[in-house]
């Protein structure tokens, strides 16, 4: 049957696509539903530096054509569409929106978790991002706001700074939470200031970014008693965390509180990379979950089908 496969997998970052690799390399038939936006966080990633075999960097997108390349060199099916719902089939197998399968791959990895202030949804893509590498030319000669104190935020800052005059950080703790690394960058970099113990309230302006309403979680001053004032910046730039795309997965997969996939509920359901990753997050770690998920895959189809 032409729309019958060994696996349909399901993403097409670093764990789909390695996971693509390794199946369609052993010979099993490989349908890669990349989603109408595919290759995953990377495609939002300017230089890539800590990925294996690469010791000049590598830019996202291109490690992404890349592995997308590799996977149809060896026979994988890749099509730019979304999934809708895994269904168990009586017979045995799945149905992924029209297609069936003896196993499916779980690699849909994890999208920005934004703020929720009134204002942010409202002024996405007229100063309000979660991708610098996308959007840091149009601030040019301008000052901007990066919200996190992690390594993605200091990695969003120092990318600004190619760009922008000035790059203030705000983080609600005393302290970054990046690697040393990263910290030690960004504390170096004479265009970096910080907020630290202070919280974004609202984003300012109407057909643009003007400015942010912030917090002092430490009061200091009697002439602020709430903590409360404005920031004139002309961009803020959200790097807070991510949430798994997990939704749909509910009926074959076991979610923890934040939406992670812990485990599968169904035996020919395997998951890889960042919808199940609570810690590492990094393209080395999601390939290699891409890797084990395939391998396990090929083994089940070994002895059950």
């Amino acid at each position: 049957m032409e729309n019958l496969f060994d696996v349909v997998i399901i993403g097409s970052g670093p764990a789909g696509l390695t996971a693509a690799i390794y199946a369609s390399r052993a010979n099993l038939k490989t349908l890669v539903l990349a989603g109408t936006k595919w290759g995953g966080q990377l495609m939002l990633t300017s230089t890539v530096e800590n990925f294996p075999g690469f010791p000049e960097g590598i830019q996202g997108p291109e490690l992404m054509e890349r592995m997308k390349t590799q996977a149809e060199t060896f026979g994988a099916k890749i099509l730019l569409e979304n999934v809708l719902s895994v269904t168990p089939l009586k017979t045995g197998g799945f149905k992924v929106n029209e297609y069936e399968s003896k196993t499916v791959i779980i690699a849909t990895g994890a999208d920005t978790v934004w703020l929720g202030l009134p204002n942010e949804a409202r002024l996405i893509g007229k100063g309000v991002s979660s991708c610098a590498p996308c959007d840091a030319f149009f601030f040019k000669n301008k000052k901007v706001a990066v919200v996190g104190g992690g390594d993605s935020a200091c990695e969003e800052a120092l990318f600004l700074t190619k760009f922008a005059t000035e790059v203030t950080i705000i983080h609600r703790r005393d302290a970054l939470r990046a690697s040393k690394i990263m910290q030690d960058r960004v504390k170096s970099n004479p265009k970096i200031k910080f907020l630290f113990n202070t919280e974004v309230i609202d984003v300012l302006g109407q057909d643009h970014v003007e400015g942010l309403t912030l917090k002092n979680l430490e009061p200091r001053t009697p002439a602020s008693p709430a903590g409360r004032y404005n920031l004139a910046t002309d961009g803020l730039f959200v790097a807070i965390g991510h949430k798994p795309n997990s939704g749909i997965f509910e009926n074959v997969a076991e979610l923890d509180e934040k939406g992670f996939a812990l485990k599968s509920k169904l035996p020919g359901i395997f998951i890889a990379g960042d919808v199940a990753d609570h810690t590492y997050k990094q393209a080395v770690t999601a390939a290699a979950f891409g890797c084990q998920a395939a391998m396990d895959t090929e083994k089940w189809l070994e002895s059950h089908v």
